[in-house]
């Protein structure tokens, strides 16, 4: 057996919400880099108002993680952590702790399994509750992150906390939720993505006896899920990022971002920054319910 054994009592929604922020941002610890270096590549040729002069060029998750680290420090890779974990114990703890509480609800009463439809539903609810909750944070996260790529001169926050003010004071309470409906379509996707691949994979493996519940089965499932996120949510994760870290008027609305987005870069600009996506969101998934799973069971084995 690799890790805590199951525990004979299901955890409660209480450990399953804590357990989830808290694997979250042991997660966000691990990948931020990664994160980091995916949002610079997506705004990457953005035609910024006003144009901004000596901007540097990415090429590559490493090309770019390397040009950070060399012109703006090592500290850049973690540029916007705090709002992370900010976001993501609020978001993850409801996005991905309520779920199982969530399918519950959606599924008929003397049900043997819960069928897909539910997981679905389940995943879509949590998700768009969660971006409802926790939008402020990714909007500053975002910012934030891309912040650094701008000259000194024109770098538009000191800190988190300058940020969350700044955005409030010139853009006013709507600007910290700037980017809300992408943000829910791209988080319904990806938790479709991400947590009912992850249940539908786990569920397989155990009962075709493939895999016992212990590490192992939880990496597959991670891993898969995270492919399967990426590769969906890609194209509204580009706009979302766009919208999101967008200056006062430089889109009227989302659609034209998106429109704007494609005539200047064409089908591909949507994959923008995939590979970091991929690394960023696979790895993630494998530490994030890596570490959920082991959290929830220390949990309960505590409480015992």
């Amino acid at each position: 057996m690799v890790g805590l054994k199951p525990p004979e009592v299901p955890p409660t929604a209480a450990v399953k919400f804590v357990s989830a922020g808290m694997a979250a941002c042991i997660a966000d610890l691990c990948t931020f880099p990664l994160d980091t270096a995916k949002v610079r590549l997506q705004i990457q040729g953005e035609v910024r108002i006003p144009r901004s002069t000596g901007t540097v060029e990415y090429r590559g998750v490493l090309g770019t993680l390397s040009t950070m680290v060399r012109t703006e420090g090592p500290r850049s890779l973690y540029s916007g952590l705090a709002a992370g974990l900010q976001r993501q114990m609020s978001f993850a703890s409801i996005r991905i702790g309520l779920y199982d509480s969530v399918k519950q609800l959606y599924t008929p009463k003397g049900a043997e399994s819960t069928g897909l439809a539910a997981r679905v539903l389940a995943g879509c609810t949590t998700g768009a509750v969660a971006v409802t909750c926790a939008q402020p944070t990714d909007v500053v996260k975002v910012r934030f992150q891309a912040n650094g790529a701008l000259a000194d001169g024109a770098r538009r926050y000191s800190g988190t906390v300058d940020a969350y003010r700044t955005i409030a004071r010139e853009e006013g309470v709507r600007g910290l939720w700037r980017g809300t409906l992408p943000n829910i379509a791209r988080n319904a996707i990806i938790n479709c993505g991400e947590l009912v691949t992850y249940d539908l994979i786990k569920d397989t493996l155990l009962r075709a006896q493939l895999m016992t519940d212990n590490v192992p089965c939880h990496f597959v499932a991670a891993f898969g899920a995270g492919f399967c996120a990426t590769v969906v949510a890609s194209p509204v994760d580009v706009v979302k990022t766009r919208y999101m870290n967008a200056g006062p008027g430089q889109y009227r609305n989302v659609l034209s971002c998106l429109l704007a987005l494609l005539m200047q870069d064409g089908l591909a600009g949507f994959y923008k920054g995939f590979v970091p996506s991929f690394l960023r969101l696979g790895s993630w998934n494998v530490v994030m319910f890596i570490s959920y799973e082991q959290l929830q069971r220390a949990v309960v084995l505590a409480q015992s």
